[in-house]
């Protein structure tokens, strides 16, 4: 006789399918990111005369490959990146005189690998590429090409923050009351009275909050402070405009009841977390969340889901760019802090660095949630990829070889030699040679194929919770 599943197994086969859906749709969009970020190097270098005789998605053996023009275009094995080859990335030696016949010069390992390298891309010379070299091209141009793959990446975030938005909506703080603490009490005191909050904490001799002492209450909705006007949605503004009020005697002005009414506050001096452009609490490279002195006047606001205008899309990508620009920036000691958490009881920092493991386990988990509508699910991923391109936009700004930062440092480092040699009339100093920099490109693409290793273990022994 046959068998019935049983509607938990069925729900657990479902569950176990949106979770496969959400990180194949996570690595579709990793993906076509990738691809797109290439044509960005494309595009340019083909409009410049420049030959590409490759494209390729990925690393390591060509699964499938096909020729259009002069460039063939391919899928490799390790889908974690891409290129495009460009003739004439490296300039002849300097060891090479104007009959091309070989000058006595080092035999040194770091001379070997820069001839290793200039060997490498002569071998894929053809005659007529004399004009078409990528080093002969003016630094404008060059720079053009570089930036042109982090410039889609960023272009990709506009398009997908645009729709997620402007289109989906998200969970915003609002400048509506919904709560209004009666006293202030300090962090210290709220964790010894074993409350989060000084709502339902107060004792006799707590100071009164200033927002109740004002007036203030649940309902309310806050019009302008200090003279300032405030938007429903812009609660970050006025919150930055309270903390930086402290012992600041300021009017406030609120609608109760379709009434405006107008009342004077004075935020207090009291530590509380430090937060970041997006509003969230900051945590040090230990996970700890940081404290600092500001001001407070003690309420909270109610969170509503709410489109934004397409104006106020840039803003938001901007603040999103200085965000990962922050991590990059204190990269070395976050991955100390994923070190530790990987390898003892140490808490993962929510706010800290994640590999596209991670990141894929965070999207199949939001498709799996029942509970979550649909739509939001859908945003959710959409927010996911666009902060990836983000990411990818930032992290190949860096400006070190092999990243597109660093060939954009190394045509404007020529540039200026150029310029600066013009100007004291002295000899053309020539081209970059970027390939006597292959020992620091060796290095640092061992670094990053040790932090690749470090984040992806991290993110399968101990994985970032962002759900509580």
């Amino acid at each position: 006789m046959g068998t019935k599943s049983s509607p938990g197994s069925l729900g657990s086969v479902v569950t176990v399918l949106l979770f496969i859906a959400g990180v194949l749709i996570l690595a579709i969009g990793v993906a076509v990111s990738i691809a797109l970020h290439e044509v960005g190097h494309l595009v340019p270098a083909k409009a410049f005369g420049v030959r590409v005789p490759q494209y390729m998605i990925g690393f390591g053996k060509t699964l499938f490959s096909r020729k259009r023009g002069e460039t063939e275009y391919g899928l490799k094995a390790i889908p974690l990146g891409g290129y495009i080859s460009m003739i004439g990335m490296y300039p002849p030696s300097a060891a090479t005189d104007v009959d091309g016949k070989v000058k006595a010069s080092s035999t040194g390992m770091f001379t070997q690998m820069a001839d290793e390298a200039r060997q490498a891309a002569a071998e894929q010379l053809q005659p007529g590429d004399e004009h078409r070299m990528f080093y002969k091209l003016p630094v404008y141009k060059r720079v053009i090409i570089m930036l042109g793959g982090p410039f889609m990446n960023l272009v990709i975030a506009f398009v997908l923050f645009a729709v997620l938005l402007s289109g989906f909506g998200t969970v915003q703080s609002t400048t509506n009351v919904t709560e209004v603490y009666q006293c202030v009490v300090s962090q210290a005191d709220q964790k010894a009275r074993g409350g989060d909050d000084a709502a339902t904490n107060c004792r006799r001799g707590d100071p009164k909050a200033p927002a109740y002492a004002a007036g203030l209450r649940p309902g309310d909705r806050i019009t302008s402070f200090n003279g300032r006007d405030v938007r429903e949605y812009q609660w970050d503004e006025l919150t930055t405009l309270i903390r930086a009020a402290a012992g600041t005697s300021s009017t406030m002005t609120y609608l109760r009841d379709g009434t405006e009414h107008s009342t004077s506050i004075t935020p207090i001096l009291t530590q509380r977390p430090a937060l970041d452009i997006n509003g969230r609490a900051k945590t040090d490279a230990e996970g700890n969340t940081e404290l600092v002195n500001v001001g407070f006047v003690g309420m909270g606001a109610e969170n509503k889901q709410m489109t934004v205008p397409l104006t106020e899309v840039p803003g938001a990508v901007g603040e999103n760019v200085r965000a990962v620009a922050g991590i990059v920036i204190d990269l070395p000691a976050r991955l100390v802090a994923v070190g530790k958490a990987a390898f003892s009881s140490a808490p993962r920092d929510p706010n800290g660095p994640m590999s596209v493991v991670g990141v894929g386990r965070i999207a199949g988990e939001v498709s799996a949630m029942d509970e979550i509508p649909l739509k939001d699910r859908v945003a959710t991923l959409i927010g996911l990829v666009g902060s990836l391109n983000i990411a990818l936009f930032v992290f190949n700004l860096i400006p070190l070889l092999p990243l597109d930062g660093g060939h954009v440092i190394g045509a404007l480092w020529e540039g200026l030699r150029r310029t600066v040699a013009k100007i004291f009339k002295r000899r053309d100093p020539g081209p970059v040679d970027i390939a006597k920099l292959m020992p620091l490109t060796y290095v640092v693409a061992v670094l990053m194929l040790g932090m690749g290793a470090l984040l992806i273990y991290a993110d399968i022994v101990k994985p970032v919770n962002i759900f509580g």
